[in-house]
């Protein structure tokens, strides 16, 4: 990017700079004596042309919606649309949500994104022994259709894009929201969104797993072809790296346990037979967006670029879309403090602000009451206002990547993908993320370790927490409470669902089921059928407990 000659007199200005550095630093000396990002990445007092003197421009930057896409997936990004605001949500009753979902649609918020409670998450219905004490607790109850009816009443599935968390049963999930969709009167092609679908990061570090790794991928790659066919909007995974990142990992292994699960994804859709370039368009990402403000940035620059280099050359993907990571973001829940949490809002904006200088689709802002219960109305609605006025007020979306050609952010983008390629290659010596579970927990486990031991020493600062704490400091009002009647009544709708229906069909069904699941069929349009005539989430995923077993978490230290 540079001449020699410029180089070398840039290099003798610095010797000379250097040494006045030092006097002052005698003078003055600095707060720290290392500083360094959280991925252990040392940060220079200053950065010159002379830490970028081996990049070139075409190969390593490019231009924005251009090969490696480091600048980002679309030629103009902001200036054509902002991102889609879209406010995780789900609490309690499938009503509930219903009506937080509404209100959040009328304050402006651009996309729907579901929370389901733990029962849902793991294939329980709601009248399970193991459901109590949590319907409705970190999510909404989804029983059966019913409910998903009732979920998205007045809300048109047809021109709303919806985002689901779901991972170990997203194939029941999926086959509701069609079935919810082609019951309002639209086909199933009409529909977008979202569905998680990452089951290998549920075995790394979040633990909401049913099935063995191996069935678990059959059926993330029957999403996959299902929805190549029959739902062509339809992003088919969401490959999240938030959870692992609010685990305790660092920036660098975000990106390459991500996208070492993305790459175990892939493999298993071809092998199962699929055309790279027929599903590849449609993978997604979810990152999170922590505190450290630059790394940040610098992290989802470098995750584009690893990316595209994966699917181009190691996969041979021939579509330009293959070759684009699009991601949604949500700030870092982990950084919230239940000590002074209106200090939460500050964070969470400028966690907000790197996701979109690091060119994020999709963002979610976390609640500033959210380290001590589910949001309530004011605090979603101060967390969506953040993102509009990110969006609309202070002039960062009006060009596309800002921060591009920064000495520090190129430099910065480039060391995160270098140890990223160094943890891949590691992964890859496993076998693959599906292989490499242990060995991915336990780098999460000890970079948890640092960092906690950095708050505790006070090398990190933590306001509230370990400085500047308020002693006697009032607890906020007006905390949403999940009424404890939830559960009697999601219990009583479900039974009144059974009640209601042609249960010799739903044996059928339950049939048809365990033998496409016993065979090499796709299991997708089987759910389907069977959702429609009210065969519940814990009927179907029982059957399939049945079939394949349970996957028994390893113990890992």
């Amino acid at each position: 990017m540079f001449r020699e000659d410029q180089l070398e007199k840039i290099a003798a200005k610095k010797e000379s700079w250097t040494a006045k550095l030092e006097a002052t630093k005698k003078k003055r000396p600095e707060r720290q004596s290392q500083f360094a990002t959280d991925s252990g990445v040392d940060i220079n007092t200053v950065y010159t042309p002379l830490d970028l003197k081996d990049m070139d421009y075409e190969r390593d930057l490019g231009l924005p919606g251009e090969y490696p896409f480091t600048r980002g997936v679309q030629p103009n990004l902001y200036r054509g649309r902002l991102w889609t605001m879209r406010q995780y949500a789900g609490f309690g009753s499938a009503e509930e949500t219903n009506q937080r979902f509404r209100y959040l649609l009328e304050q402006g918020q651009t996309g729907l994104s579901c929370a389901f409670d733990l029962p849902t998450q793991i294939g329980y219905d709601s009248d399970h022994p193991l459901a109590q004490g949590e319907i409705g607790k970190v999510g909404v109850a989804i029983d059966s259709l019913a409910d998903m009816e009732t979920l998205f009443d007045q809300i048109p599935l047809g021109k709303v894009s919806t985002s689901m968390t779901i991972n170990a049963p997203a194939g029941v999930l999926l086959a509701m929201y069609i079935a919810c969709a082609e019951k309002q009167g639209f086909d199933k092609s009409q529909i977008n969104g979202t569905i998680q679908n990452d089951v290998i990061k549920e075995y790394i570090c979040r633990g909401t797993y049913i099935l063995p790794p191996e069935p678990s991928m059959r059926l993330i790659s029957n999403i996959f072809e299902y929805c190549s066919k029959e739902i062509p909007q339809w992003n088919t995974i969401s490959i999240s790296g938030y959870h692992i990142r609010e685990a305790g990992a660092t920036a660098a292994q975000e990106i390459a346990f991500t996208l070492a699960d993305g790459i175990a994804y892939v493999d298993a859709a071809i092998k199962a037979g699929l055309d790279v370039d027929t599903f590849g368009p449609r993978l997604s990402f979810f990152f999170n967006a922590h505190l450290n403000f630059f790394e940040e940035i610098a992290k989802f620059r470098a995750a584009r670029r690893v990316w595209a280099k994966v699917m181009k050359e190691r996969f041979g993907a021939k579509n330009p879309r293959s070759w684009t990571l699009r991601f949604h973001t949500q700030t870092a829940g982990v950084s919230l403090t239940a000590q002074q949490p209106m200090v939460n809002i500050m964070r969470t904006a400028f966690e907000a602000l790197s996701a979109v200088l690091g060119g994020t689709q999709s963002l979610h802002t976390n609640s500033y009451d959210e380290a001590l219960a589910l949001p309530c109305d004011e605090s979603v609605m101060i967390a969506l206002r953040t993102q509009q006025v990110i969006g609309y007020e202070i002039g960062v979306c009006d060009l596309v990547d800002p921060l591009g050609g920064s000495y520090y952010i190129e430099s910065l983008t480039n060391a995160l993908e270098e140890k990223a390629w160094e943890y891949i290659g590691k992964i890859d010596a496993l076998g693959g993320a599906d292989k490499a579970i242990e060995y991915m927990q336990k780098e999460i486990h000890n970079s948890a370790y640092q960092y906690q031991l950095a708050i505790d020493n006070k090398k990190k600062t933590v306001i509230g927490v370990n400085s500047f704490i308020m002693q006697d400091e009032e607890k906020p009002k007006g905390l949403l409470k999940v009424d404890l009647s939830v559960g009697e009544r999601q219990v009583a709708k479900l039974a009144k669902v059974k009640a209601g229906r042609d249960n010799a069909k739903v044996e059928s069904l339950l049939k048809d089921i365990r033998e496409a699941a016993q065979s090499n069929a796709n299991l997708i349009p089987v759910f389907i059928d069977a959702v429609k005539e009210y065969v519940t989430l814990g009927e179907i995923c029982g059957v399939l407990r049945d079939v394949f077993g349970e996957y028994k978490q390893q113990i890992v230290f």
